[in-house]
């Protein structure tokens, strides 16, 4: 991820996740020490959830960082799924408080297609 850490950097990165049907973008934004994501796509772009990741010490005592997630859902939607994925990974990668709010609708998905979006998701690199 190509975001500056550090107070005061302003700096946001954006991010497209190709899929074979669609594509999911995601932006980057420092806000302090912290980030927030907005991750958007399909057909119908939204918020769906609002997920905050919070960086503690792994609970497996060798000093690797881990998270612990909050999560606001709006009815109905399983945005959680891919919000939350994405939340802890930059969490535990940066040891930063993390949001990642936003939604993703293509209507009819398949189950390989909500498999390849998860895929995407997991395969993000930060």
């Amino acid at each position: 991820m190509s975001i500056e850490e550090g107070a005061g950097k302003q700096q946001e990165s954006v991010y497209v996740l190709p899929l074979s049907f669609s594509s999911l973008t995601l932006h980057v934004r420092r806000v302090g020490e912290d980030v927030l994501l907005c991750l958007q796509g399909g057909e119908k772009p939204h918020i769906g959830c609002v997920v905050l990741a919070e960086p503690r010490s792994s609970l497996t005592g060798d000093g690797s960082v881990s998270a612990t997630s909050s999560v606001i859902n709006r009815t109905g939607h399983k945005d959680e799924a891919i919000c939350r994925v994405l939340a802890e990974k930059v969490c535990k990668e940066f040891n930063a408080v993390t949001v990642c709010t936003g939604g993703f609708h293509v209507d009819h998905l398949t189950a390989e297609q909500i498999r390849e979006v998860e895929r995407a998701v997991a395969d993000f690199e930060p």
